[in-house]
């Protein structure tokens, strides 16, 4: 398990208040608010007086009872959990002791599952924990209400972050210049350590510039880049971030992206490059719980020179 600092806001807030005032209510050893991330269970809030699991704190989402919950295979208030078979046979009950479980889905926006409010306990609990239901219900279901009013704010900060200065802007191509990219990454990361977004970076290195410039001047060069930048913005989405980094590079973050999602991006982008005539190594990187953006930004900068280096090893192979 890896572990990164989560900040706060005023869903963290919230959170912790209701997670302290069902501790005090319901007792139980573990009140957690929960993030899912494809199979990464990141842990946002916790009051824990049993297992010693610290915020931020990533687990596996698979071997949850919460994944299963979900599902609807098991309830979400267990006061047995071993009772439950979904429950009995999930991995984690083997890794900690598990005797009790409440777990209730925590929503965002177009009913996408986010996370979860849950807690366990080592010990089975009364029966009568199950006639709370439709009160910890609730208070899940205000969390969630908040969390989408949280994340609209979010998006229209975005909006708002968008409409930046000329400073941040590449004067040949519109596009966001190494300022406005390093301001824009800074901004994303702290969004991911607060929600544990996804996110993945790509970058884009076109071939052969110089000798375009050589062979037929600057304005054909500036042709080239112009074409990759509009390329480029129209393989990935509105909310996403691409820049111009270097005299021949580019780079991209896709915002809320998770890997699956990523690689669909990937192709977009080579094929719309291919259509507009312009070749290019591409290095693709994802985000994780135990990585900021700016390391993910390093990853996919050296997965482009690796995908340069074998794409001139197969130049060369081909004319032998």
């Amino acid at each position: 398990m890896q572990t990164r600092d989560v900040t706060t806001g005023n869903f963290a807030s919230a959170s912790r208040r209701a997670l302290q005032f069902l501790q005090e209510r319901f007792g139980l050893g573990l009140w957690m608010v929960t993030r899912v991330d494809g199979d990464n269970w990141v842990i946002l809030t916790a009051e824990d007086r049993t297992y010693g699991f610290a915020e931020g704190t990533v687990l596996k989402w698979s071997d949850s009872f919460c994944s299963r919950m979900v599902e609807g295979l098991g309830p979400n208030i267990a006061p047995d959990s071993d009772a439950v078979a979904a429950f009995a046979e999930a991995p984690v009950g083997r890794q900690i002791p598990i005797g009790a479980y409440v777990g209730f889905p925590l929503v965002s926006s177009e009913g996408a599952l986010f996370g979860t409010l849950c807690a366990i306990d080592p010990q089975p609990q009364s029966s009568g924990l199950s006639d709370q239901v439709e009160f910890i219900r609730l208070i899940a279901d205000l969390l969630s209400e908040l969390l989408r009013a949280e994340l609209t704010a979010v998006n229209a900060d975005r909006r708002l972050e968008r409409a930046v200065d000329q400073a941040r802007r590449d004067e040949l191509t519109s596009l966001y210049n190494r300022r406005g990219w390093v301001d824009f990454l800074e901004l994303e990361e702290r969004r991911c350590r607060r929600y544990a977004h996804p996110a993945c970076v790509i970058a884009v290195d076109l071939d052969d510039l110089k000798r375009i410039n050589d062979l037929n001047g600057h304005a054909a060069g500036d042709d080239a880049l112009r074409g990759a930048a509009q390329a480029l913005s129209a393989a990935v989405r509105g909310i996403d971030i691409v820049a111009r980094t270097g005299g021949d590079e580019f780079m991209v973050l896709c915002i809320e992206c998770d890997a699956q999602s990523a690689v669909a991006v990937v192709e977009r982008v080579r094929a719309a490059l291919a259509a507009a005539g312009i070749g290019a190594s591409i290095g693709m990187a994802i985000r994780t719980p135990e990585t900021g953006l700016y390391v993910t930004a390093h990853n996919a900068d050296q997965a482009m020179y690796r995908d340069k280096a074998a794409r001139k090893e197969r130049q060369v192979e081909t004319s032998r």
